[in-house]
């Protein structure tokens, strides 16, 4: 914080993304041209090929070049002509060719290779022949067998050409190092990269994933070398925003003549037009050491034996390299940072006069430069003591900027999980090198999305649009658990869902997954979801959603102990999952074989506010790219949303939920009478139960859910902003709650009075979604807003919407809808089925909504025993299918229907349900290809009950019956215009 200017690009500043874009240009074929002698010192018994790749991989730098020897000047001429080098290093002594003919030979057959020239000598005479070689070589080296050397030749070579580009694209930042003795030059490059390397690893150890780490050492400052004062201005000149330092020699050639003084002029000159670069002089004569100081500039004798210490001191103190170091003004040492999250909790505890020390000095600017924080110290240089009232109000200034940087560089990224390093505030991190599973991928997908796309949150200011916390543990984990518990040779088809729990349960953690439990959970202070991840789940072919178990977490417990056994036995009850029966059954069905699944887990924070005893959202939904049910003026492509009230289990469970389109919120189906809304709209909903009989977090499925009815909760901020008031005398539905009468939830505050934009998010989120996948998508979310907190739209996870893009045309004619016992404009699928016999219906005239529960188990029990026989069946029931609302319709599990081939869900004056498409059940339904039909009786549907008591009986129940077609059916399917027929023959 100094009164300096600083210049720097408007350009974007470095990002992941960008950090792709760095050094495209790479060295990765050299030809060395040496004699046989040269060679076989270099090689060191054929050593040298191997000590660049080991300096390489120990540097954690890209793939090394290849190295191809030839021992004379004809067959590199040959060479040339057969094969593209991007360096030439040749050795001063061949025995067919005078050196400098051999580098003029090169330059008129290839002149845009660089040639260096690598040379034994240390005598005068190198410095008297650099002229002449600076007309032939692009660089002269004097070679002592230090590997360094080679690759920092290299590095060179790559950083002059990838330096205008690097600065334009990222703010790359630059080292300008004058030097034209070869001798210095080759003892001075390779410790300057060195330091530069260790330097960047340092800020690679604090980068979110292996990724960031790699792409991170591409950003690290350039390293540029001038000979002359002419070519050391005109660098000075073209990359001076980006310039950090300049390391010059005193003496070098200016104008054609060697000028003594030079290397001071020089300095003088930077200093006066860029007073924050860091200098440093190196001279073997301490005679100029008073006029360097003076600039001022540090001064380092050329010939002193600790020279590459001292130049190391000088990038540490000046250049910020390493810990920043917390000093007092009198020099004694108060406190050290390793990086971004350590100087941000030192802060807080700094002794003023420390502070004050160095924000006056600038050093915070100047450390942070050095790590790459190139917006974060641009941020703090141009600022000056006296911009604040005083040190807490500086700390104060630092800390928050440090805190947001750290959240930016986090958002959109998956950060590996460091015990050490492991930051709470972070957005998404996993642990391990496995898969992180289809849901979890499909969400760290939407974060890059939505994260890298920052126009979306400036269309919404008002309204944070986020992902929630999230904590994935990889696939590598699940094989570990699998095999150190040799759980792998359990028969899992000869036992029972609770037996397969139990030997999960009894099973133990990596040691590496406990530690990293023990530490999440520590920060981890509010409720979690424990959601599975598998392979196979929310894939481009099968979704799987749904058939694997999701636990909810209270995890309020003053004991720690009682909340990580919850977390624990949650996380391995999810690892059961992938085994139990409804698992294995949809996987036989989809042709996938359990034994090739593996899944991880997300440990997700639960979206919404605590209200006394519960937690939840105000809303949770889903919404899909593509409406299969369209009404009046609605377009399948402009999507459709199912919302509800409280936690998002009442919509993928087909409860009861208000749906719309994004693209018309004010249009409402069902909700256009009193009548109608009073009798479809969502009476209940699920919320997290924090009260004490469940603070043990018992693990058992729904067991930390409960249901609220609406009216007895009223006094909760979502309630009572989501719903009207129905006035029973007036036989009308008044605005708010501020009327007597009933509650009731209408959403009319947020789809009619726009005080939230839910409908226009849900657009926006849709069209980046598909865009992004490639198709249509289904996203599950949630929103939140209190009287205090800003309004919150959480995206909860996003997987591709299944759809037959290549369906052939059905014509369905109008004889055969006369002809045709089922007939329904509402039909989801396409084509023909012909190969059905069997029929199981439920009953119309002992139909009881009270006991679809005991329907569904007649359902199961029939469908087991076609499943012995290899049969598929037609399925004809009320309501909504596997709905887990028993009253909405016959909550069916996939095991109790696996057979299915075509199902059919008919309106009931005892049952009246809208058409489903929101559960997780229907998306799998319809991503099997099993044809869908919705049949909506004296609205344009039909079906005929006479005809199906008339076949023949295989078997009946109390509520269901199994009919057989002799004759066969054919069934047709018009998905193009949603129309479908059923016939009692087969198709000719």
């Amino acid at each position: 914080m100094t009164s300096h200017n600083y210049r720097h690009s408007d350009k974007l500043l470095p990002s992941v993304k960008i950090f792709h874009e760095l050094m495209p240009y790479k060295v990765k074929e050299i030809l060395l041209v040496s004699s046989s002698y040269d060679a076989f010192i270099m090689e060191e018994d054929g050593r040298l090929a191997g000590r660049i790749i080991h300096e390489y991989r120990g540097l954690n730098l890209s793939r090394p070049p290849r190295l191809t020897w030839v021992s004379s000047a004809q067959d590199a001429l040959a060479t040339l002509k057969e094969h593209q080098y991007d360096i030439l290093v040749t050795m001063p002594r061949l025995d067919d060719m005078d050196i400098f003919e051999f580098g003029e030979k090169i330059k008129r057959v290839s002149p845009d290779i660089p040639i260096i020239l690598l040379t034994h000598t240390t005598s005068p005479m190198l410095r008297e022949m650099a002229p002449q070689c600076r007309s032939v070589f692009d660089r002269i080296y004097v070679w002592r067998g230090n590997t360094d050397l080679l690759v920092a030749l290299i590095k060179n070579v790559e950083d002059r050409l990838n330096v205008e580009k690097d600065t334009k694209t990222a703010l790359v930042r630059v080292i300008l190092l004058v030097e034209d003795s070869p001798l210095y030059a080759s003892s001075i490059i390779p410790l300057l990269y060195r330091e530069v390397v260790l330097q960047t690893q340092r800020v690679m150890e604090e980068s979110v994933n292996e990724e960031h780490r790699l792409l991170r050492m591409r950003a690290r400052p350039k390293i540029l070398l001038a000979e002359t004062w002419e070519e050391a201005l005109a660098l000075y000149h073209e990359y001076k925003p980006f310039i950090i330092s300049v390391i010059s020699d005193i003496r070098f050639p200016k104008n054609g003549e060697m000028d003594d003084l030079a290397g001071i002029e020089f300095l003088r000159v930077v200093k006066q037009k860029t007073p924050h670069i860091a200098l440093l002089n190196l001279s073997s004569d301490d005679s100029h050491k008073e006029a360097v100081l003076s600039i001022p500039a540090a001064f380092i004798n050329k010939n002193s034996t600790a020279l590459h210490n001292k130049i190391r001191n000088f990038f540490m103190e000046f250049l910020g390299f390493g810990d920043f170091i917390f000093r007092l003004p009198n020099g004694k040492e108060v406190g050290r940072a390793r990086n971004l999250k350590a100087l941000r909790k030192a802060l807080h505890t700094l002794p003023n006069e420390s502070l004050l020390y160095h924000a006056a000095r600038n050093d915070f600017s100047i450390w942070l430069m050095a790590r790459s924080e190139i917006e974060l110290a641009a941020q703090l240089r141009p600022l000056t003591i006296s911009d604040f009232s005083g040190p807490e109000n500086i700390k104060a200034y630092l800390i928050s900027c440090i805190e947001k940087r750290q959240k930016e560089r986090q958002k959109g990224v998956v950060m590996d999980f460091t015990p050490e390093e492991y930051d709470p505030e972070g957005g998404f991190t996993k642990l391990g090198t496995g898969s992180m599973g289809g849901k979890a991928r499909g969400l760290a997908f939407m974060a890059s999305l939505l994260y890298g796309d920052t126009s979306i949150q400036k269309e919404f200011p008002n309204v944070d649009i986020c992902i929630p916390k999230t904590f994935v543990i990889t696939t590598e984990e699940f094989d570990l658990f699998m095999d150190q518990n040799e759980l792998k040779r359990l028969s899992f088809d000869t036992l029972s869902d609770v037996q397969i729990k139990q030997y999960f349960l009894k099973a133990s953690f990596s040691d590496t997954l406990t530690q990293a439990l023990e530490v999440f959970l520590a920060h981890a202070t509010y409720p979690l979801a424990v959601r599975s991840s598998s392979l196979m789940e929310d894939s481009q072919s099968q979704p799987f959603a749904g058939i694997y178990k999701t636990y909810m977490l209270p995890n309020i417990h003053s004991d720690f102990s009682i909340r990580y056994k919850g977390l624990t036995d949650a996380i391995k009850l999810v690892f059961a999952s992938t085994y139990l029966e409804a698992a294995r059954s949809f996987a036989e069905s989809t042709l996938h074989r359990v034994e090739e699944e593996k899944m991880a887990v997300i440990v997700q924070q639960i979206f919404g506010q605590p209200y006394g005893d519960y937690f939840y959202p105000a809303i949770s939904g889903v919404v899909h790219s593509y409406n299969f049910y369209p009404v009046a003026h609605m377009l399948p492509e402009e999507g459709v949303a199912h919302i509800a009230l409280g936690l998002g289990k009442t919509v993928m469970d087909g409860g009861v939920s208000l749906r719309f389109s994004p693209k018309h919120p004010e249009f409402l189906p069902g909700f256009s009478s009193v009548d109608e809304i009073l009798n479809n709209a969502q009476r209940s909903f699920y919320a997290l139960n924090l009260s004490s009989s469940c603070r043990t977090n018992l693990v058992a499925e729904d067991l930390a859910m409960v249901h609220l009815e609406i009216d007895e909760v009223t006094g909760h901020y979502p309630v009572s902003y989501l719903c009207d008031t129905y006035v029973h005398e007036e036989h009308r539905i008044r605005p708010s709650l501020r009327h007597s009468g009933y509650p009731v939830l209408t959403f009319s505050n947020i789809l009619k009075g726009k005080s939230f934009p839910l409908a226009e998010i849900l657009s926006r989120i849709l069209d980046v979604g598909r865009k992004g996948m490639g198709g249509p998508v289904e996203i599950e979310f949630a929103v939140d807003f209190s009287r205090k907190k800003p309004q919150k739209f959480a995206i909860l996870q996003i997987r591709p919407l299944i759809l037959d893009r290549n369906q052939r045309p059905v014509k369905i004619t109008p004889s055969e809808i006369k002809e045709a016992v089922c007939v329904s404009d509402m039909a989801l699928g396409n084509g023909w089925v012909d190969d059905i016999e069997d029929i199981i219906f439920v009953k119309p005239d002992s139909f009881d909504p009270g006991q679809t529960i005991r329907i569904a188990e007649e359902i199961g029990t029939i469908n087991y025993g076609l499943k012995q026989t290899g049969k598929s069946y037609l399925l004809i029931g009320f309501g909504r299918w596997g709905s887990a609302d028993r009253w909405l319709g016959i909550p069916v599990k996939w095991q109790d229907i696996s057979s299915v081939k075509v199902m059919v869900e008919v309106n009931s004056d005892k049952l009246k349900a809208t058409p489903s498409q929101g559960a997780h059940f229907f998306h799998n339904i319809t991503s099997m290809g099993i044809s869908y039909i919705t049949i909506q009786q004296h609205a344009g549907g039909s079906i005929d009950w006479s005809w199906l008591s008339g076949l023949p009986v295989v078997q009946e129940k109390t509520y269901v019956k199994h009919v057989t077609s002799p004759s066969g059916l054919a069934i047709k399917v018009d998905g193009k215009n949603s129309k479908a027929v059923v016939l009692p023959r087969r198709m000719p």
